[in-house]
């Protein structure tokens, strides 16, 4: 298995985290942060964010402002307070899974 086919399962909660973090932002500069953060090594196409971003916000979880810069518009992605209370339910279901993948592939190492 690919690391691409272990990251498209997770885009979600990357977007979720980083909006968590970064407060708005715009569809291009999530790739790339995405791409600063794993130097290099993690690309989101645009054709796996969009949907995302879409159904996220379909699911309440992020609102969407658009902003005119330089001639154009952006729209910029925020999460809504129902979606800051998902992204705790991401972060901790994302560490348990991490704490059962590491008891399963070296039992020896715990976090």
């Amino acid at each position: 298995m690919s690391n691409n086919k272990l990251y498209r399962g997770s885009l979600t909660t990357i977007i979720m985290r980083l909006l968590e973090q970064e407060g708005k932002m715009y569809g291009y500069e999530i790739t790339q942060r995405v791409k600063e953060l794993t130097n290099g090594t993690m690309d989101v196409k645009e054709g796996a964010l969009y949907p995302s971003l879409h159904k996220l916000q379909s699911e309440g979880h992020l609102k969407v402002e658009a902003e005119k810069v330089e001639n154009r518009i952006r729209k910029y992605y925020s999460l809504t307070p129902q979606g800051e209370k998902e992204v705790v339910n991401m972060m901790q279901e994302l560490k348990e899974y991490m704490e059962n993948m590491q008891a399963i592939i070296n039992p020896k190492l715990s976090f």
